[in-house]
């Protein structure tokens, strides 16, 4: 392999590195707001008097919560992404430091 190929690798992963921290940032937001959601509606479903209203509020904090585990699945599948690309990272980077130095 030539050095500009190399390059080329570790600039693609640094740059699917970069988006994936940024989607993690994204679905950590998301998280945040559903779980503050799920709370804004525990709290009003205990002041609820109508059956029906209780009903609505509870469904919402079904999905909601739903919603925080398949973004925590999310989450560690992009953790699992994130070490498997700066392992690869780390790897060009020597090999790139490798042959600079034979150079």
């Amino acid at each position: 392999m030539s050095i500009s190929f190399t390059t080329s690798i570790i600039s693609r992963l640094k740059r699917e590195i970069a988006d994936l921290q940024k989607q993690s940032v994204n679905d950590k937001s998301k998280k945040e707001k559903a779980a503050a959601k799920i709370k804004q509606l525990q709290k009003s479903s205990k002041l609820s008097s109508s059956p029906s209203d209780l009903s609505s509020k509870m469904t919402q904090i079904t999905k909601l919560t739903d919603e925080v585990a398949r973004i925590d699945a999310s989450q560690a599948a992009l953790a699992k992404q994130l070490a498997a690309k700066n392992a690869e990272l780390r790897q060009q980077l020597a090999k790139e430091q490798q042959k600079e130095t034979k150079e």
